[in-house]
């Protein structure tokens, strides 16, 4: 049987206890209190639990703290939204999300964001690689070439990466990936991300640029390829490892989502992140990947837009 047709993907309750069940291994953990396995369900009003401790007794759902609390989206459609982006290596369109879940291209756009927001950590990670551990680091710019686009939208000086968002990533070596959206290519731009992100005794694999010969002196060890000259491995020396991650990136924004805004690339950098780290190389397949996403919901409620107005006017 297609795991597309498991119960919770097409039945409420079913998604609700699956829900459950991925967030509540150890029983019902009340939002308010934060008291683990001491609640009980309402027996009239099903998935609603009251907090049996004495100073809260208050009311809670599965939802409640997480991104679905309060959605007008039905739950079966968030948990069938979520597994189809996360076993979608290239993603998948806001379109195509429309047309699987019947929902409006509106909710579907409106939705994958706010899974895309549910992938990116809230805490800080611990710093990447180690002692006889190598990082690779390199960056590449995303936007169409002037030659593809309209005449009247052609910019003579944008040449090269002008004029381009710059996505910058950190590949550990059989392990995995952190990529950020920055604005410039230089040491000023790119030590703050590296210090907070890698463990100074590894060794850093970068390209020529002249920002890293600046940065790699941090390191334990630095090598660097000269692409230049047609030097693309020398030794254990290469970066092969985060351009192969660039390509996922790019044939999933040029294939599947054909434009991405600056505005959401770091949502759209943290879904090919999360997929990259979560892969089967690594012991995770499509269902584990997707129970993994929806671990990340709490603590990122829906928010709505309240009106300012008065008197209804």
């Amino acid at each position: 049987m297609s795991k597309l047709a498991a119960d919770r993907f097409h039945n409420e309750e079913s998604a609700r206890k699956f829900l459950e069940e991925v967030r509540w291994p150890d029983g019902p953990i009340c939002p308010h209190c934060g008291s683990v396995n001491n609640a009980y369900e309402n027996v009239s009003k099903r998935g609603v639990y009251r907090c049996a401790e004495r100073e809260c007794r208050k009311d809670f759902t599965v939802t409640v703290g997480t991104l679905f609390e309060r959605s007008h989206v039905p739950l079966h459609k968030w948990l069938l939204a979520t597994h189809l982006l996360m076993s979608s290596k290239k993603g998948m369109s806001s379109h195509q999300l429309h047309r699987v879940l019947g929902v409006t291209y509106k909710t579907a756009w409106f939705m994958s964001h706010r899974i895309r927001e549910a992938l990116r950590p809230i805490l800080q990670e611990p710093p990447m690689g180690g002692a006889g551990k190598a990082v690779e680091a390199d960056e590449t710019y995303i936007g169409g070439k002037e030659k593809n686009k309209h005449a009247w939208q052609r910019k003579k000086e944008n040449i090269g990466g002008q004029g381009k968002e710059i996505a910058f990533a950190l590949v550990e070596r059989g392990g995995k990936v952190r990529s950020h959206h920055i604005p410039e290519v230089t040491a000023k731009t790119l030590r703050p991300i590296l210090t907070a992100q890698l463990d100074t005794a590894s060794a850093l694999m970068t390209d020529g640029e002249g920002q890293y010969r600046i940065l790699g002196a941090d390191f334990a060890r630095h090598e660097a390829v000269n692409h230049s000259i047609g030097e693309y491995v020398r030794g254990d020396a290469h970066t092969n490892t985060v351009e192969s991650y660039f390509a996922i990136l790019k044939r999933g924004i040029f294939g599947t989502y054909h434009h991405v805004s600056p505005a959401h690339l770091k949502r759209y950098l943290a879904e090919f992140d999360f997929r990259y780290n979560e892969r089967m190389a690594l012991g995770t397949d499509d269902s584990n990947r997707a129970k993994k996403a929806l671990q990340g919901i709490a603590g990122k409620r829906l928010t709505y837009r309240v009106s300012l107005d008065v008197g209804g006017r």
